[in-house]
């Protein structure tokens, strides 16, 4: 893709942000939208597939700092014709082109970020540019791409192993990714030696602007490998195991290095982050590396004391109430809550509940009453029965 067509691109449109917007914005409708076109949910819909790329191609620009910022460098000097009013051909400057490599020599000098025309252009495009002495192609990393899986409470706690099953841009198997038909090669263009860019004179100035002969690539594909069309990377649906590591906490990210979109010119790919949502549990909570739980209880077992089982994830566990525990103490199990690979190992809380019972038939309403009037003498609340007779 040459730099007019890439930089002619609103990437932040396609994903409806504002060019402000903040990395947590810009991933949160990145997300929202590869839901919504994923080739899994939107099977045959080629509108589907072909907005799922643009939003992947976008994303993979503007969640990357330095290549954002090179993005909306390019835009700022390009999208409105550009310092005095040149722009590349067919944009919104005049009819000509510019001396690129100059341009973006004074940026640097300006602005203390950008040395020249390589360092802007190299990142956006793949390849490193200038008017004179450029080289084609040069190697670029595979943008990062995120997923999502769900698990339930269980897995979470003791770890477990998943297949993922992936659609996304990968490697064209049939071409290797060189874009060209097997048995065919990529040839040099002859226009622009390699370079991408093409350089005239038109009297004191001279311009360059890339080379509509290659499409600014350097090179010329006759044979188009008919997997991909010539592009080197094609949507591939694949099937990756995901070991969810023991104490998995919900809403993190698990990192698959190099699995996820293939680099440029021979460079590593991008990495897989599976993001996990732990569906909750009936009956136990978590707390770090602890586990929670409820337990009803009745006032004879508080005021009395006793032995009441509790259960836990691998089974159950005798506990014992002192007596004359208040309603709402946390008794803590040892060792029966969450271990990690490292050794480290969560408790088990208990929280014990007074139940209270929404009927009573007669035996026990007699019983409760004779014991209200054994207590009668006793005040509960003694802090509270001084305040008021203070008043």
């Amino acid at each position: 893709m040459s730099a007019r067509e890439w930089i002619g691109k609103d990437f932040y449109r396609e994903l409806g942000v504002s060019s402000d917007a903040t990395a947590d914005e810009i991933k949160k409708a990145y997300r929202k939208l590869a839901k919504e076109n994923h080739p899994d949910a939107n099977a045959g819909n080629a509108e589907a597939e072909k907005k799922f790329k643009a939003v992947s191609e976008a994303y993979g620009v503007l969640s990357d700092t330095s290549k954002r910022k090179e993005y909306d460098e390019a835009r700022r000097l390009f999208g409105s014709g550009g310092p005095g009013g040149f722009g590349f051909p067919g944009g919104g400057g005049g009819s000509g082109g510019f001396d690129v490599g100059d341009i973006f020599g004074q940026a640097g000098q300006q602005q203390g970020g950008f040395g020249g025309l390589g360092d802007i252009l190299g990142g956006l495009f793949g390849r490193r540019g200038a008017a004179a002495g450029a080289t084609a192609n040069r190697p670029q990393r595979g943008a990062d791409v995120e997923t999502d899986v769900r698990i339930d409470f269980t897995e979470a706690v003791k770890g477990a192993t998943l297949p993922l099953r992936l659609s996304s841009p990968a490697t064209c198997s049939t071409c290797g990714g060189n874009g060209a038909k097997p048995g065919t090669s990529p040839r040099t263009c002859s226009t622009c030696q390699g370079s991408g860019l093409v350089s005239r004179s038109q009297g004191a100035f001279a311009f360059s602007e890339p080379c509509r002969d290659c499409r600014g690539r350097g090179t010329i594909i006759d044979d188009p490998c008919p997997e991909c069309a010539g592009e080197g990377v094609s949507t591939r649906t694949r099937t990756l195991t995901v070991r969810i590591p023991p104490g998995v906490a919900d809403d993190q990210r698990i990192r698959l290095a190099g699995q996820g979109e293939p680099g440029k010119g021979g460079a590593q790919p991008g990495d897989l982050y599976v993001r996990v949502h732990v569906a909750p549990h009936a009956v136990f909570g978590r707390q770090d590396l602890d586990l929670t739980i409820t337990v009803p209880v009745s006032f004879a077992e508080l005021a009395l004391g006793g032995t009441i089982t509790v259960p836990t994830l691998e089974g159950k566990v005798s506990l014992k109430v002192p007596q004359g525990t208040a309603s709402g103490r946390v008794l803590r199990v040892r060792g029966k809550g969450i271990a990690k690979r490292d050794g480290s190992q969560g408790d088990l809380l208990v929280t014990l509940q007074a139940a209270i019972p929404a009927k009573l038939d007669d035996k026990a309403r007699e019983a409760l009453e004779a014991y209200a009037e054994a207590m009668s003498e006793h005040d509960p609340r003694p802090e509270i029965t001084e305040l008021l007779e203070g008043r």
